[in-house]
């Protein structure tokens, strides 16, 4: 499909997270702490302030942000817990350049004192949020029921346990807790049309996944994985597949290091409609499959490679074109030709 980009801004830091919350306006989260605003119009911003002290260490920081019908902005951060950190879901609402009434809605038990895999990217489906957790580092974290790490968590808009999350009455593991068995899952979006709920995550060397999201499922890591050693061409992992894992639907090797996941439902750029999108990280690039009806992944396509940025956070706009920041601080809007 022949389309066109317009870089739209050039920003100091790293821009992690970005959510509409308004027809013309961005808001934008960067990892170092800080968040603004950009008018999508005029290329225009402004400093929000009103945010709490962050980890902004490694891979830690201000992360996710997006922004609920209800006026309520939802934030994931890394939270200085003594001298470690542990991914936060939270959430307060914009009154003109500030942030007001801010909850920590879930201080996640994953506290470590490295600064790798704190995921984390939220997503909404009806009266639910959902938002992920990395392993942070530490492999055993994904098959523990015990810790948040390594998994990917359902809570009511307020924070509440929802009554049907899937361990509620289990012993000895957390009732947020939706799914696990995850390395470092950085996307995630739910297809309101088709009930489905996408995350994307950091494979090892090779092996990065698309996995579609289903309640109290076991996604293998470190059980299962596509991927080999950093150290050498060793797998890791006991198999690539086995029984009572859910495998992917999606495998990435070598590995793009996927920074976001959206699912285009617009119609100004026709032929990617119901097309899931992933930022890539390493290979640079805007990465497209396409979703078929059995929610098979298919007809793959690698974009914007000649830009060669590390495109980190993906946002549709009302207008239907497609945003992305990446990691050098740069904001584009792609639109068709």
């Amino acid at each position: 499909m022949a389309f066109q980009v317009e870089q739209l801004s050039s920003l100091t830091g790293t821009p992690w997270g970005m959510t509409f919350i308004a027809d013309s306006t961005l808001f934008l989260t960067f990892r170092d702490g800080r968040a603004s605003t950009l008018n999508t119009e005029n290329n225009q911003t402004q400093t929000i302030s009103g945010l709490p002290p962050v980890f902004a260490n490694g891979q830690g920081g201000l992360l996710d942000v997006n922004y609920h019908p209800s006026g309520w902005l939802y934030f994931t951060y890394s939270k200085p817990v003594g001298k470690q950190a542990a991914t936060t879901l939270a959430r307060a609402k914009l009154e003109g350049n500030q942030l007001v009434n801010w909850q920590d809605l879930l201080v996640t038990k994953s506290t470590s004192d490295t600064a790798r895999h704190f995921g984390s990217r939220i997503a909404f489906k009806d009266n639910y949020v959902f938002f992920s957790i990395g392993d942070r580092g530490h492999r055993p974290n994904g098959q523990d029921l015990t810790t948040h790490a390594g998994s990917i968590i359902r809570l009511t808009l307020d924070g509440q346990v929802p009554t049907d999350n899937p361990f509620v009455k289990q012993p000895n593991a957390l009732p947020e807790i939706w799914s696990y068995g995850h390395r470092n899952p950085q996307g995630i979006i739910y297809d309101r049309q088709a009930d489905r709920l996408w995350s994307n995550e950091h494979g090892p060397r090779g092996g990065d996944e698309i996995n579609l999201i289903k309640k109290g499922s076991n996604y293998g890591w470190p059980v299962t994985s596509h991927g080999k050693e950093y150290w050498g061409p060793i797998a890791v992992g006991e198999a690539e597949e086995k029984d009572g894992i859910t495998s992917p639907k999606k495998v990435y090797t070598p590995s793009i290091a996927p920074g976001s996941l959206l699912l285009y439902t617009g119609s100004a750029l026709p032929a990617w409609k119901g097309h899931l999108f992933s930022g890539a990280l390493k290979l640079r690039h805007l990465n497209r499959v396409a979703v078929a009806e059995n929610g098979h992944l298919v007809d793959e396509e690698r974009l914007l490679e000649e830009l060669d940025e590390r495109i980190r956070a993906l946002v549709q706009g009302g207008d239907g074109l497609l945003y992305f920041s990446t990691d050098s601080g740069h904001i584009y809007r792609i639109q068709p030709r």
